[in-house]
């Protein structure tokens, strides 16, 4: 039915202009990132690049960042009640492509941390998760004084899937890495950012069956 593009159906979805929905542009991601302590850019790396939810992030381990595969591996999160849990989904637990952009403050961030890549990736210790608060805290300090534009951990999401459908990801992947439990969460919330209106559908496929023709379809 309709309900694959139906805006109603998910309960995270804000309005399209709304201040949830903040995306940074690539440039202003690096910016952002760069911008910060060093001791919090690969955080905000996995959250811009990588796209995990902020009790993802809070419970990520070592053990799950495949450095070999180029994954990370999403099999947990961090629940303020009730301490670590299990995805509340079957689709939450995934693997997530580490590219080049964020293997390299990951890289530095497990050197500088100095626990032989044991433990929490971002913990205060190796069995601690951080302070969101403190986290954002001097995330909004840097960014004040170098005049960016503040962005959350849950924009940071958002800024993620808007950079990997500009890069040619289908929204089936997307879904994948993003953790939704179906596409029709995916498109709901992101289908705006797709392209595909019908002047460039019409153009595609106008151009597919030339080069089909030009290579000896039409006898």
């Amino acid at each position: 039915g309709d309900v694959a593009i139906n805006p109603t159906t998910g309960l995270e979805l804000p309005a399209l202009r709304g201040a949830r929905e903040r995306i940074a542009t690539p440039k202003e991601a690096a910016a952002l990132i760069n911008a910060l302590p060093v001791a919090d850019r690969a955080l905000w790396a996995t959250a811009m690049y990588a796209g995990l939810r902020l009790g993802e992030l809070m419970a990520l381990d070592w053990s799950a960042v495949d450095f070999d595969a180029g994954v990370i591996r999403v099999e947990r999160s961090w629940d303020p009640r009730e301490g670590f849990i299990e995805p509340k989904s079957r689709a939450g637990r995934r693997f997530v492509p580490i590219p080049s952009a964020l293997r390299r403050p990951l890289l530095e961030h497990q050197l500088q941390q100095g626990r032989g890549g044991k433990g929490l990736v971002f913990g205060r210790s190796e069995a601690r998760p951080f302070n969101p608060s403190s986290v954002q805290r001097r995330a909004r300090i840097a960014w004040s004084a170098t005049e960016l534009v503040r962005i959350t951990p849950h924009e940071c999401r958002h800024t993620f899937a808007s950079m990997m459908i500009a890069a040619g990801v289908n929204a089936k992947a997307l879904s994948t890495y993003m953790g939704h439990a179906n596409i029709a969460i995916t498109m709901d919330r992101y289908g705006h950012l797709m392209p595909g209106n019908e002047q460039e559908a019409a153009g595609l496929l106008d151009a597919y069956l030339d080069g089909a023709a030009s290579l000896g379809g039409a006898t």
